[in-house]
């Protein structure tokens, strides 16, 4: 713990008011006292008040992550314990535990910091100074709480490899925290197995946020037609699959992907129905619309095409022709399920896209349900960094 106060300038400190939990370098008026990167210190509103502890590092622009809003509740093992038990008890209320999010950064009020369980492998990214300074002691916690429920924990592997690690003046680094293991780890999610590289896969290995979309879209998909754009491993293909589709056809510009995909499918028996294709789905999907292909099911998973509010404009252009060029592959009747995974693609913004995909494709829709990102990935309403997916399901009525 540090010795020092960060005074905020009059005026700021809003979203931290609000509950939020970051402070910015231009809301800071000066600090006191003496402090290293990744200290915890005090901050203080521009007339002393008291607002809270968080750790501080002047080389990012978010200079504060907050941890605790109370004088008497300072950054010790006891209040980590207590995060660790309160975010371990809202998985199991909320989702199955067998793979999961366990810990989402500032939504569980742990600032910087992800952890996901794979059956009895926990993943790691830690992406802040100030909590990668906890980290063995959020672990150790975790740990802990698992194993009085009986789960015990085979292996840790880190995959702080991110490149906004540098954002923090940390190096991008992954490897094994204690004894190495085995890193392709099965799990099961709605009834389907995977094969997670926890070493090699993209993020931590497997996209856990879409658990229960991938599950809305099981109701759809028998005896139809479907095609999954920028299928990844083929989850949602392999969920469509498994609800009895007719055949399915998965689309992916990585062909690590494309294998990875191919391997699940033949775990799950699907590789009879469950096809893939190595290819950009930009450049494939005029060209089945070339060739008068039609399916039943449309499904669109792109990654963020935009990561910062700059190219957000770019990002409109992506999203709404690929949700164009998939509205012209659906059946009069047939539904498209589509969604944004970019924080700075905002809600009204990503449905105002949709509706002019729409118009251009000369398709109405109508909807089906929205979505949002799964519960162990909660969002806290102080926090809009922690609300970034958005999922649609719409039917296509016709042309217009």
């Amino acid at each position: 713990m540090g010795n020092a106060a960060v005074i905020l300038k009059k005026g700021e400190g809003r979203t931290i008011k609000a509950g939020g939990m970051w402070v910015f370098d231009n809301e800071i008026d000066r600090i006191s006292g003496s402090f290293e990167n990744g200290d915890t210190v005090e901050v203080h509103d521009f007339d002393g008040y008291f607002m809270g502890y968080g750790f501080i590092n002047t080389k990012s622009k978010i200079t504060v992550r907050m941890m605790s809003r109370r004088k008497e509740n300072p950054v010790t093992e006891e209040l980590i314990e207590r995060r660790v038990r309160a975010a371990w008890d809202y998985r199991k209320w909320t989702v199955d535990t067998a793979c999961c999010r366990l810990v989402f950064g500032e939504a569980d009020f742990l600032p910087g910091m992800v952890i996901d369980k794979f059956s009895d492998v926990l993943v790691v990214e830690s992406l802040a100074l100030g909590i990668d300074r906890w980290k063995p002691v959020i672990l150790d916690k975790l740990v802990k709480v698992l194993a009085e429920d009986g789960i015990e924990i085979r292996g840790i592997y880190e995959r702080s490899d991110a490149k906004v690690r540098e954002n923090e003046g940390m190096e991008r680094w992954k490897g094994f925290i204690g004894a190495p293991f085995e890193t392709k780890v099965e799990i099961m999610e709605n009834g389907v197995k995977y094969i997670v590289d926890v070493e090699d896969g993209q993020k931590t290995g497997f996209f856990l946020d879409q658990k229960n979309n991938r599950a809305a879209i099981q109701k759809l998909c028998g005896g139809k037609r479907v095609l999954d754009c920028f299928t990844h491993t083929g989850s949602f293909a392999l969920n469509a699959g498994m609800a009895g589709a007719a055949s399915v056809l998965g689309i992916d510009a990585s062909m690590t992907g494309i294998r990875q995909a191919e391997e699940n499918a033949r775990l799950n028996h699907l590789e009879d129905r469950v096809k893939f294709m190595c290819a950009d789905v930009f450049d494939l999907l005029p060209e089945l619309e070339e060739k008068g292909e039609k399916f039943d099911v449309v499904i669109l998973d792109p990654p963020a095409f935009t990561k910062s509010r700059g190219s957000v404009k770019n990002a409109v252009k992506g999203y709404r022709e690929i949700n164009m060029r998939g509205l012209k592959l659906v059946e009069e009747g047939g539904f498209l399920a589509t969604c944004s995974c970019s924080h700075f693609m905002e809600p009204e913004l990503f449905a105002k896209t949709i509706r002019e995909a729409a118009k251009s494709a000369h398709r109405r829709l109508r909807q089906v349900e929205f979505r949002t990102q799964a519960p162990d990935h909660p969002i806290l309403w102080a926090a809009d960094e922690s609300y970034y997916l958005k999922f649609y399901i719409f039917q296509v009525c016709g042309e217009l």
